[in-house]
């Protein structure tokens, strides 16, 4: 390190000291800063699930039915899990405001939804296990990212 650097590297250090002892940050600010970045990450991601229904034994299949909904303040998302008869799942799902793009993902493995007309969606040939949807909305003009807690396929 040459003496240039040393002599700014003081002297930041001494307008640091200065600044902390004419006006230093409160003592909780770090605590107060984790908590709002904790709530700001929450409030993007959070999502309100329902089990709205499961029919398990209907009456000419064998298939398992299993229908969800997510919210949060602007998007709305409703999906329909039906076994087929390879042993994967399809999931069709609809949104309000409609889809742009629709990923469902599991760990490393991704699957790109067919988008169709007024909010639809459809993923084809998911495997069973535990699943997660991520959806781009347009809202007032701009985009926004969705994406529904984890949920079992």
């Amino acid at each position: 390190m040459d003496s240039s650097e040393e002599e700014d590297r003081a002297m930041f250090a001494a307008l640091k000291r200065m600044w902390e002892r004419a006006d230093g940050p409160p003592a909780d600010l770090a605590e107060r800063m984790i908590a709002a970045v904790a709530v700001d990450d929450l409030t993007r991601e959070y999502a309100l699930l329902t089990e709205v229904s499961a029919d398990r034994a209907a009456v000419r299949t064998e298939q398992e039915r299993l229908t969800l909904q997510f919210s949060d303040e602007s998007t709305s998302v409703l999906l329909h899990v039906s076994a087929t008869e390879s042993g994967s799942r399809r999931v069709d799902g609809w949104s309000e405001p409609s889809v742009l793009a629709a990923r469902l993902s599991q760990d490393a493995r991704e699957w790109a939804a067919v988008l169709g007309e007024e909010g639809r969606f459809a993923f084809d040939d998911v495997a069973p296990g535990l699943s997660a949807v991520r959806l781009i909305v347009r809202m007032d003009g701009e985009l926004k990212e969705f994406i529904t807690p984890q949920f079992e396929v």
